[in-house]
């Protein structure tokens, strides 16, 4: 089968397109045709080596498609049906063996693209507006990168629950794709101080929470956007990793709460990833949360859809095809 393939960390230009062995069926895993799979920021952080992984690899960790073959000790899935999956590594491959375990059956009514789309983001948007400060009416929250695949579901995810949204972005066409999921205020930083903007949607009192998949380029503004006893959830590091810090200043700031949320955590067994997942699909096929496919590439084009990204030149979600 053809794969893409990483021998060494780097650039983009270590993404090679090639053949590689069909994967290994154990008793326990499904073979799945690979309808779509998804491109995502901890994709390339693996590949520069800013987090380490074992090498060769192929790297993914989320899609959609077809079971192919069941393994023998497995139950409750067949030969035909459409699953996807979160976090489980080798996805920019033509055909993925995964733990039956961390797939889920999709509903007749949701494709296999837009659910490849879906699980990584989708699922770290729910358990950030769930789990790790629960959004409800009244809360407001900062959305940077609003118009990101993130920033997007988010958003509308935040809206819906009750919530306000004030989002960061860098121009008008992204302003407007932000406006259109839900959000109430808009800073484009590119032209606005975000502590100022902050400031003024909120008549000075600041947010409850932050949710910042940024790091490094937003960190300090995110600390000072926040009331008293408000919430930064440092999700991500698209910009690069936050320098330490003096904790003193959580304090000095208004006794906040500074966490580092992963997905990983979030799903910590079969039933949590059944019920995150469940709520995920049920919110998109009643179309609360609408899935907005920024760019298709062929899975040769891995390197390509890796520059895109990193060079902030997409909107929504980015997929990967076989």
């Amino acid at each position: 089968m053809r794969a893409v393939r990483m021998v060494e960390h780097g650039g983009p230009e270590v993404l090679r397109y090639e053949e590689v062995a069909d994967p290994a069926v154990g008793p326990h895993d499904l073979l799945v045709d690979v309808t779509a799979c998804g491109v995502n920021f901890i994709d390339t952080y693996q590949r520069s080596g800013q987090y380490p992984v074992s090498l060769p690899c192929v790297p993914g960790s989320e899609g959609a498609g077809t079971v192919t073959e069941v393994g023998s000790a497995v139950t409750g899935f067949e030969v035909g049906d459409r699953v996807a999956w979160p976090q489980v590594p080798g996805s920019y491959a033509e055909r993925v063996a995964l733990p039956a375990e961390r797939a889920v059956r999709l509903p007749a009514e949701l494709d296999s693209t837009t659910a490849a789309a879906a699980m990584l983001q989708g699922l770290t948007a729910h358990y950030l507006v769930t789990s790790t400060h629960p959004v409800g009416p009244g809360t407001v929250a900062l959305v940077h990168a609003a118009a990101g695949g993130m920033g997007l579901l988010l958003t509308q995810w935040i809206t819906a629950r009750g919530g306000t949204v004030v989002g960061t972005v860098s121009t008008p066409e992204k302003e407007r794709l932000a406006r259109q999921a839900g959000a109430a205020e808009i800073i484009r930083y590119t032209e606005r101080d975000i502590v100022e903007g902050v400031r003024a949607a909120t008549e000075g009192s600041g947010v409850h929470v932050v949710y910042d998949g940024v790091g490094r380029d937003t960190f300090e503004a995110s600390l000072s956007c926040l009331r008293p006893r408000g919430t930064l959830a440092l999700f991500g590091a698209a910009s690069g990793p936050v320098p330490p810090f003096d904790p003193q200043r959580l304090n000095s700031a208004g006794s906040l709460f500074l966490t580092r949320p992963t997905l990983a955590h979030h799903l910590a067994d079969r039933a949590e990833l059944e019920w995150r997942t469940g709520e995920l699909f049920e919110a998109i096929t009643r179309q609360r949360l609408r899935i907005r496919i920024g760019e298709s590439y062929r899975l040769s084009e891995a390197a390509r859809a890796h520059e895109d990204l990193e060079g902030r030149r997409t909107t929504g979600k980015l997929l990967l095809h076989p």
